[in-house]
Parts: C-alpha cells; sequence; structure tokens
C-alpha cells in the first residue's frame, strides 16, 4: 500500500494494473492490454459498466512493486481518486498545496510520461477524515472530455487535450466524512451526488440525524449548465456512485445515500421511488443483474439488499426481495458475475452469494484487510 505522500500509478506488461489510493480504500485497477490493437477503455470509476467488469484475456496472475512492472510515475500532491483510461491516454486527479490547488493530469498509457497537468481551480479545504482526501471522486471520460470533482464540490471539464471549457463551484459541500462518491456520465448528462452533512449548529444532521440536505445534480456536459437538482428526501451522508437503467422504456438513476435506495427520472431528476436502508456513511456502489440492482447500508445496520425495479412511492415493503447480513462490505463495492454475488469484507472474508436468494455458497478469509473493490477478467 502506498503512502499517500508517495502516489505513483504502476503499470504491468501485458495490461495496466493501475494502483492508486481511492477515498477510503486501494483500488487495483484493471484497463487495457498495452501490447493489444484494441485496448480496453476504463473511462470510469469500476470500468464501462461501472461494475468492475473488464474484458481483457491473457492477465498475469502476480505482481509486486518490482516484477511485472512496465513503468512507475510518481503524482504530486494527494489524492486517493483512481486513474481512467481512454485510448493511449491516462487520466487522474491530485491536489497540492495541502488540498487547496486542484490538478487534473493526463499520462501516456505506453511510457508513463506527463503529457500534460492542468489546474482547474483554487478549493478550500474542509473539515475531512483524515483517512480521506480532497481529490477523492474518480475522474470519467466520454473520450472527448474529461470531468473531474473535489472535496469542495467544484467541478471541471477539459477536452482530452487538456484545455479548460468550464468549471462550477455553486456546490459548496461539506460532509463530516469528505466527498467519496465519483460523477458518470449518461448521454449529454454528467451526474453527480452530494450527500453531506451539516456544518451548522447541529452537526449531527446528516450525519446521526436524518436531513433534507442531500443533493444529486445533473449538468449539461457541454455547458456545465445545471440541468435538474434532485432532492431526496430524509437521508444521512453517504459516497455511492449511481448508475443509471432502463426501467419500462425510462431511464432511471439509481442511487443510494444514508437510510436510503431510489430511482430519479433521468430527464427531469423527479424521485419515482424510494426503500429504506437504515445506515449512514454508504459507500459500496450499486451494481445491477438479471433480476434485481445490489446494494448495501451502511453503518447501524449494514445489510445487503437485492431490490426488485419498476417501483412507485415508498416501496419498502414490496421490493426488497432479499436481505443478507452477513459477509457485508463497508468500503469495496459488490460484484456480479452470473448467478453469483461476491463481496469482500474489510476484515478480508470473501463470500459468495446466489443472486436470486441471498443464500450463500461459500466463504473464505484471504490475507490481509480489504477495501478494494474486485474485479473480473479473463
Amino acid at each position: 500500500m502506498q503512502h499517500l505522500q508517495e502516489r505513483t500509478l504502476a503499470v504491468v506488461p501485458e495490461y495496466q494494473q493501475l494502483r492508486v489510493r481511492l477515498g477510503m480504500f486501494v483500488l487495483l485497477f484493471w484497463g487495457s492490454s498495452v501490447a493489444a490493437l484494441h485496448a480496453e477503455d476504463w473511462g470510469r470509476f469500476r470500468g464501462p459498466t461501472g461494475q468492475g467488469m473488464s474484458g481483457e484475456t491473457n492477465l498475469p496472475t502476480s505482481w509486486s512493486a518490482n516484477e511485472n512492472v512496465a513503468w512507475k510515475t510518481p503524482i504530486p500532491g494527494e489524492a486517493w481518486s483512481s486513474p481512467i483510461v481512454w485510448g493511449d491516454r491516462v487520466f487522474v486527479t491530485t491536489t497540492t498545496e495541502e488540498g487547496k490547488s486542484c490538478h487534473v493530469m493526463c499520462l501516456d498509457r505506453k511510457s508513463g510520461n506527463v503529457l500534460w497537468d492542468r489546474e482547474v481551480f483554487k478549493q478550500e479545504t474542509r473539515p475531512k477524515r483524515k483517512d480521506n482526501s480532497y481529490a477523492t471522486p474518480t475522474p470519467v471520460t466520454d473520450g472527448e472530455r474529461v470531468f473531474a470533482v473535489f472535496g469542495s464540490g467544484g467541478v471541471a471539464a477539459l477536452t482530452v487535450d487538456g484545455k479548460l471549457e468550464w468549471t462550477s463551484q455553486e456546490i459548496q459541500f461539506f460532509s463530516k466524512h469528505g466527498l467519496g462518491a465519483s460523477p458518470i456520465l449518461h448521454g449529454d448528462h454528467l451526474i453527480m451526488p452530494f450527500d453531506g452533512s451539516s456544518d451548522g449548529e447541529d452537526d449531527l444532521l446528516g450525519f446521526k440525524k436524518g436531513w433534507d440536505g442531500a443533493i444529486v445534480l445533473c449538468f449539461d456536459k457541454k455547458s456545465g449548465t445545471v440541468r435538474w437538482r434532485a432532492k431526496r428526501g430524509l437521508s444521512r451522508l453517504a459516497h455511492v456512485t449511481p448508475m443509471v437503467i432502463e426501467v419500462k422504456g425510462t431511464s432511471q438513476l439509481i442511487s443510494a445515500a444514508g437510510d436510503v435506495i431510489q430511482g430519479h427520472r433521468m430527464d427531469t431528476g423527479e424521485l419515482v421511488w424510494t426503500i429504506h436502508s437504515q445506515g449512514e456513511g454508504v459507500t459500496p456502489s450499486i451494481v445491477k443483474g438479471e433480476e434485481f440492482i445490489y446494494t448495501c447500508s451502511g453503518f447501524e445496520k449494514p445489510t445487503i439488499r437485492a431490490v426488485r425495479l419498476g417501483g412507485v412511492g415508498t416501496v419498502t415493503d414490496t421490493h426488497i426481495a432479499w436481505e443478507q447480513t452477513e459477509g457485508v462490505p463497508s468500503i469495496a463495492s459488490l460484484l456480479y458475475i452470473a448467478p453469483y454475488i461476491y463481496s469482500v469484507t474489510d476484515a478480508g472474508v470473501l463470500s459468495c452469494f446466489e443472486a436470486s436468494t441471498g443464500k450463500e455458497v461459500w466463504k473464505k478469509r484471504v490475507q490481509g484487510k480489504h477495501t478494494s473493490s474486485p474485479v473480473f477478467a479473463d
């Protein structure tokens, strides 16, 4: 595990394995084959589908700090965002000046050389957990632009050649944890959840007490204009990266926060349905299977839940297919490989469940502690 002050991108031969600190955990980033003519793009957190699935083959099964490393490039400053890959470019964010100066960087995928490094804006550094950073959200790209979000809630859009196109700093984000979710793209929409807590007199609001201060923002990716601003109702802080799913012919933004799992209309942000899911500090991303979506709740009552889509209104009593309280990860996202769901807990317990029922199939302890999200490939 790399120390926060010594952040390095490392790439192994035959494929890219970029290892960096992300949020409150370490990610093994599986990307495109160095030798392939048509390398796999990995343009967002957890890859093309957001589910940690790679199509790469002929992958090595072991590596170390020195074994099977093609190149290493030191990254200045502090950040836990994961790198993303598009073609022959690797994009990553970082902060310098103790978190105040926000940067987006581009590296050459084959050599590791820094192609450009742009400061996009300065931000106010507000309190956060010591094991978080001021550049935790993983950037996202469509191959034309790169979009980055930083700890204060500021958003920046750049061309892949490093030209700054727009910034937005209208959100003055605060959370007792800091910011941990990552933005996603859908068509011309850039979506980012801001599930924070109050910095007022009652600092338990949004943390230990439900509040209505959380929002989900949808930006026009070309101009930075806010297309809609969605409200959750009562919820608490979280770090969940959302997902867009077609439900009955309509695109829905599926997301979760402390105490809630929700679906919003993608065209307007209108709240379509909500489920009660007790627990703050939720981090694992939404995962989609053949029948259900799979989520985890946060601290207080950690539970893996399988949810049916298609509901309207409050559907807690009707649309939870099953629940499982064993093997619940607090940081790492779930992995769906039909017909199973896999989870890795912080204590290093790897579990396999039937995706249709939640029944435990097997579990085993692996070495060390684990907060990185698992990836499936080859």
